[in-house]
């Protein structure tokens, strides 16, 4: 496995605890490996720490000052870096997702965060939790949006979605948010900022008709997989779930639309829906 490249301490929590955690393993003259046997975990685990593409959880902080004869550093500092805007069954998966270098999305239902507009996210949120104070609704939706600035860099991550036209014909928010949502999307191909497939209806049964799925790939950490249910998910670093997920990924994509024919379709759409709000 390829050593982690050197963080800045200052960046983030995470990226101190990691730069921390590399140091206290290198001193103790530990590979990955051996300290992950210590704690019970894999050996890239150990990395994606080290490389912050994981959060540092209070039990494994525990166990490091213990083997790492740090006396109660990373327990203290771990929660500093806990420290999220997002919901905790997601907010590990969103702090691996701004450090990616690469991002396959495949969306079951609803357009992904990333390629989503204010006014869908407000409209998704407000779904979500319809007796919430409008308050809660507009922080959701700044996090959300905080999110979509990935995407503001020309040069990464580079990011792959299908779409499933579930996702293009449900109204979320009514026509007119379709419609700037639609428009959005389209934009950011035709600034060849991602690349996105439409799975039509047409396409039948498929590998991931029970969920989506989300990749993630990065430079010095192995990729992962996250999976989301209703208000839980999980990262999946297994290498074994990892490499299914990408085959399920890579079937999708080729029972897709080509890229060329999913922006026509989605043109189509956006326009449609945004005459039949005016009309």
């Amino acid at each position: 496995m390829p050593g982690p490249k050197d963080l800045d301490p200052s960046s983030s929590p995470r990226a101190f605890l990691g730069a921390e955690l590399r140091h206290a393993r290198e001193k103790a003259g530990l590979s990955q490996e051996e300290l992950g046997q210590r704690l019970f975990v894999s050996g890239s685990f150990i990395g994606q720490l080290e490389a912050g593409t994981r959060r540092m959880q209070p039990d494994y902080a525990r166990m490091l000052d213990e083997v790492l004869g740090t006396e109660d550093f990373f327990h203290r500092n771990c929660k500093a870096a806990a420290k999220s805007r997002y919901p905790d069954h997601f907010a590990e998966a969103a702090e691996a997702e701004a450090i990616a270098t690469e991002i396959r999305q495949y969306a079951s239902t609803l357009i992904p965060g990333l390629l989503q507009t204010s006014a869908y996210a407000r409209a998704v949120n407000r779904a979500y939790e319809p007796t919430a104070p409008e308050e809660t609704i507009t922080e959701r939706t700044e996090a959300r949006m905080a999110r979509t600035r990935l995407l503001d860099d020309p040069t990464g991550p580079l990011l792959w979605a299908v779409l499933d036209e579930a996702t293009l014909r449900r109204e979320t928010g009514g026509r007119a948010v379709m419609a700037e949502s639609l428009r959005h999307i389209t934009d950011l191909i035709r600034r060849n900022r991602v690349i996105v497939q439409v799975l039509p209806f047409d396409a039948g049964a498929h590998t991931s008709m029970e969920s989506s799925l989300k990749l993630m790939y990065f430079e010095d950490a192995p990729p992962l997989a996250y999976f989301e249910g209703g208000g839980t998910g999980r990262l999946e670093d297994d290498p074994a779930i990892v490499a299914r997920m990408r085959l399920a990924f890579e079937l999708l994509a080729a029972s897709a639309l080509s890229p060329q024919k999913s922006l026509a379709m989605i043109e189509a759409l956006a326009q449609n829906y945004g005459h039949e709000e005016h009309s």
